[in-house]
């Protein structure tokens, strides 16, 4: 910040009062006063500032006070500011050393103190007299650069809940049984109720990704057989399936199906798993055959120690046969509504001209994403909610009120209003992170940026992510603009949706945190992301300000001005342009 050092020659009449007051008035001229930062600044809706004052060696006489009064005028107003006074009794060495003393002061910034003086008088009392000297001023006028902050807003939507992609669900076919040693699918097999299932399945014409077979076969018999009747079953089942496809006129659907054949050989797995259901033996005898599987050895032999146990015979009859199976998995696409009967059923529900059941809330909610009118989304997310407590409806159609708001600020009151209504409703269900998302933008619209933070804080450290956190972003950054918590702003914004207002803010805020390059860098990002966008410039024209280059302050105050021309006025008065306002470059740019 610049300072600017104040020693006063103060000239005029004094009221008489004895001689020590008027020496001490007369001395007055060598006082030295600093005022930091000059010109003032307003942070945080505060304009604060240090002064520093140093009194002449012998000034304070004994019993004297010397009281330095502040005030900060504008038009016809004025701000009076606490004193700041020297008494003599506190600075018992002042016939050798200067008082010295530093005070800060600070008063609620009004828009109309923009120009305007900070103004000082020395008064000398010693009991009930006094000498007052001539106001002085000491600092000219209010630096605003705090408040050029772009409020953002944000409308965070919740999920719908809906899986619009496609979605396998399992078909499972009772296992077709085979005879003992043979691959031949039975026609009482097909007769069964399990091939009439598998018969009308296939007649139905379900829209069809795979059909999983998989052969097995029971234990005994030599490997070389087994190795063949596995395989031999799974084909069977596909050859019956293909036989019905051809049947029922499956032209342009049968290339689309994908079968899969998986033999299950010498694999002892399924027999332990029928096993385990088994009731015609005990748990010991069970272990026995247990025992002999986990002894290890070849498939064959295992089989042969097998068959050496009593209980033998009943699991052959009773196990076996369930092992000499075909099992079939389908895995069909779920039927679902296209999008374009989506958006139309939609559309009747909130006309009234179909029932609300016709969709599922899932489904309507989804279709609210299919239509860019926003007057359309709360049409169906109003429907929406009316399908039960759903907090992400209320919350949705309150997200619609702030884009609405977003594309008409004249509205925008309202609207936020309407909002705040709906997530109000919404964080009683649900305090979702998306919720405090849109009400941290709401709560900016209203010129809230402190509860705005907060929200803002409380939905990111709840785990928003995605384009909602970015969004969120952007609004926290603005609010901490205001909080005059620049380094948190830069935080923020740094993570915010990468558009020219963001950019624009993050700018600002490196610029109050006196990082000129970078603000300059991030002023021209946003330049190129929107070349109208004048606040863009005019942060640019800032930055060059400060960085004392003169030729960017033209150029970009010259485009910012161009974009909006209520900019010259406020370009002419502003004080970040001091050193360069009287300048013929910098007033032909504003003309």
């Amino acid at each position: 910040m610049r300072k600017v050092v104040y020693s006063f020659l103060i000239f005029g009449t004094l009221s008489l009062g004895g001689c020590t007051l008027p020496k001490m008035v007369k001395m007055s001229k060598e006082q030295q006063l600093t005022v930091t930062p000059n010109p003032l600044e307003v942070h945080k809706d505060t304009v604060a500032f240090d002064m520093a004052a140093n009194l002449p060696v012998k000034m304070l006489k004994k019993g004297t006070v010397y009281t330095v009064n502040t005030f900060y005028k504008y038009g016809s107003s004025e701000v009076a500011l606490e004193p700041l006074a020297f008494k003599a009794e506190d600075f018992p060495n002042a016939k050798t050393e200067q008082p010295k003393a530093t005070k800060s002061f600070f008063f609620p910034y009004q828009p109309a103190q923009k120009t305007g003086t900070l103004e000082v008088e020395g008064v000398a009392s010693k009991g009930e007299k006094t000498k007052a000297t001539p106001r002085m001023p000491v600092a000219t006028g209010i630096i605003t650069t705090s408040k050029l902050v772009k409020p953002v807003f944000f409308a965070a939507y919740a999920d719908h809940g809906y899986n619009n992609q496609e979605e396998l669900v399992p078909v499972i076919i009772p296992d077709f049984i085979f005879e003992q040693g043979r691959s031949v699918l039975r026609t009482s097999e097909i007769r069964a109720p399990k091939g009439k299932e598998l018969d009308a399945f296939i007649a139905s014409k379900n829209a069809t990704r795979t059909v999983t077979i998989t052969g097995t076969h029971s234990p005994e018999g030599a490997e070389r057989i087994n190795a063949r009747l596995s395989p031999d079953r799974a084909a069977a089942i596909e050859a019956f399936y293909r036989k019905q496809m051809k049947k029922y006129d499956y032209k342009g659907k049968a290339d689309s199906i994908n079968f899969i054949l998986k033999p299950v050989i010498q694999d002892w797995n399924e027999f332990k798993n029928v096993l385990s259901s088994y009731e015609g033996i005990s748990s010991e005898e069970k272990a026995e055959y247990l025992n002999i599987i986990n002894a290890g050895g070849s498939f064959e032999d295992q089989e042969r120690q097998m068959k050496s146990l009593k209980t033998y015979r009943k699991v052959f009859r009773d196990v076996y046969p369930k092992l000499r199976t075909a099992k079939t998995e389908i895995l069909v696409v779920k039927d679902k509504k296209t999008d374009a009967e989506m958006s139309v059923l939609s559309k009747q529900i909130t006309q009234n001209s179909v029932s609300a059941d016709t969709l599922s809330f899932e489904e309507l909610m989804y279709s609210a994403t299919l239509t860019p009118s926003l007057e359309e989304k709360a049409a169906i997310y109003e429907a929406a909610t009316k399908k039960g407590s759903n907090w992400n409806a209320h919350n949705n159609l309150g997200a619609v009120y702030i884009a609405q708001a977003i594309e008409n600020p004249s509205d925008a009151a309202s609207l936020a209003d309407k909002a705040l209504a709906q997530l109000e409703i919404a964080a009683k269900l649900n305090d979702a992170p998306e919720v405090n998302a849109n009400l941290a933008s709401v709560h900016m619209i209203k010129g809230n940026a402190y509860a705005a933070y907060s929200h803002a804080s409380k939905a990111l450290s709840a785990g928003l992510q995605g384009d909602n956190a970015a969004g969120v972003n952007g609004v926290k950054g603005a609010a901490e603009i205001v909080k005059a918590d620049y380094a948190a702003a830069v935080s923020s914004t740094s993570s915010a949706t990468d558009n020219a207002d963001n950019l624009f803010n993050k700018g600002l805020a490196q610029v109050l945190s006196k990082d000129y390059q970078n603000a300059l860098t991030s002023f021209n990002e946003a330049i190129a992301k929107n070349s109208g966008h004048a606040l863009a410039h005019y942060g640019a024209a800032v930055a060059s300000a400060r960085l004392g280059n003169a030729d960017q302050v033209v150029s970009h105050i010259t485009e910012a001005a161009k974009a909006d021309p209520s900019l010259k006025e406020a370009a002419l008065s502003d004080l970040e342009f001091a050193k360069f306002a009287t300048t013929e470059s910098f007033r032909n740019a504003l003309k």
